[in-house]
């Protein structure tokens, strides 16, 4: 005992007799603030204070991380029901870690896009191979073509096809032309105008093509001529908006959770849920998925196969019944019932928001 209280006077030592976060006034007993949480200290700042701060900061987060996957893969259901009963702090935040999924399972699924693109398959193997053992047309071959053709009185301007291309002038309407119509018809119509126009001219700059153009210097027509010039590097690179699509889905799917769950509301409306519950249920459900991913993927990069993202699916579909099940605890009919109207449901509103997400995020680029 006597050991210990030097120790504790100089712990008692930076003890202040106010919160330094709230201003709350403290007893020097007192270890935390009572109003804020924070550690009552006037002590400085020190590298070992930080240190220590971040590591227990991220062992505690760690060690909730490990209990919030092993029940939400194992125990379907039950991480949503018992975080709606209160029992919050032994698991991750699932908005959080709805993220950090997401963002690893894209990421991953980024590269591995990547890494078929780089990779020749089996059947473009064979293909090559083919090619190479194929021998070249022997030269009275091509002769007896020729004479067939010299036969039925052929040549090769009759059998030439019409190559005569559309230049940008085909396309090109006036600024009093574009004032009569409509926004929508104008708007097909100048962005016709406007992506031949660069594709031909090659001129990347609003202001220049506007100019030889003679349309209106507008932010809408610099705006819209962005975007034609855009269509066209995405045309010769449609890798390069496939990238930039992938890297905003996890937070696309994270606005569009909530319009789900208005529907999931609506369908257990006279059950006692209120909208909340079911949008972490909803959240808990999602980051399982793509923990379901993540695992598929990684076995798919590692035995070179193609089938992870599929016994993903099977293996989730059983998970999602399950789960919906033991949250709602309802009857099996039922659930099988609500299971499929809700899977109809996500795949409509899925299809929606892809569409609606494709369009803002080409507007945005």
């Amino acid at each position: 005992m006597k050991r210990s209280l030097p120790g504790r006077q100089s712990v008692l030592k930076y003890r202040g007799e106010k919160c330094q976060n709230c201003h709350i006034p403290l007893e020097k007993s007192d270890q935390f603030c009572p109003n804020c949480g924070q550690i009552n200290s006037t002590k400085k700042l020190t590298f070992d204070d930080f240190f220590k701060e971040f590591f227990s900061g991220l062992l505690a987060y760690d060690s909730r991380f490990q209990r919030t996957l092993r029940v939400m893969l194992f125990k379907p259901g039950k991480i949503s029901r018992d975080y709606i009963d209160g029992k919050r702090m032994r698991y991750a935040n699932p908005f959080r870690f709805y993220l950090s999924a997401s963002i690893i399972f894209f990421l991953l699924f980024n590269y591995s896009i990547h890494s078929e693109n780089d990779m020749i398959g089996p059947r473009d193997r064979d293909m090559v191979e083919l090619a190479e053992k194929t021998p070249p047309i022997p030269p009275e071959a091509l002769d007896s073509v020729n004479a067939a053709l010299a036969k039925e009185n052929l040549s090769l301007d009759k059998l030439k096809l019409d190559t005569v291309q559309k230049t940008y002038k085909d396309y090109y309407i006036s600024q009093e032309t574009v004032d009569t119509m409509s926004n929508l018809s104008a708007l097909f119509k100048k962005f016709n105008l406007y992506y031949e126009f660069q594709d031909e001219t090659g001129i990347a700059t609003p202001d220049r093509a506007l100019d030889s153009l003679k349309h209106n210097q507008t932010n809408y027509n610099h705006w819209l001529y962005k975007k034609a010039v855009d269509a066209n590097v995405f045309k010769n690179n449609p890798g390069l908006f496939i990238d930039y699509f992938i890297s905003k889905l996890p937070f696309i799917i994270f606005f569009y959770l909530p319009v789900f769950a208005l529907f999931i509301w609506l369908l257990y409306m006279r059950r006692n849920f209120n909208y909340m519950e079911h949008l972490i249920f909803a959240f808990h459900v999602q980051t399982t998925l793509f923990v379901f991913y993540i695992v598929g993927l990684t076995f798919d990069l590692i035995a070179s196969l193609n089938v992870g993202i599929t016994m993903a699916n099977i293996v989730f579909a059983v998970y999602l019944y399950k789960s919906m099940r033991n949250f709602y605890r309802q009857r099996r009919v039922k659930t099988i019932l609500k299971f499929i109207i809700l899977n109809l449901i996500f795949f409509t509103l899925a299809t929606i928001a892809v569409f609606i997400s494709l369009l803002a995020s080409f507007s945005i680029y």
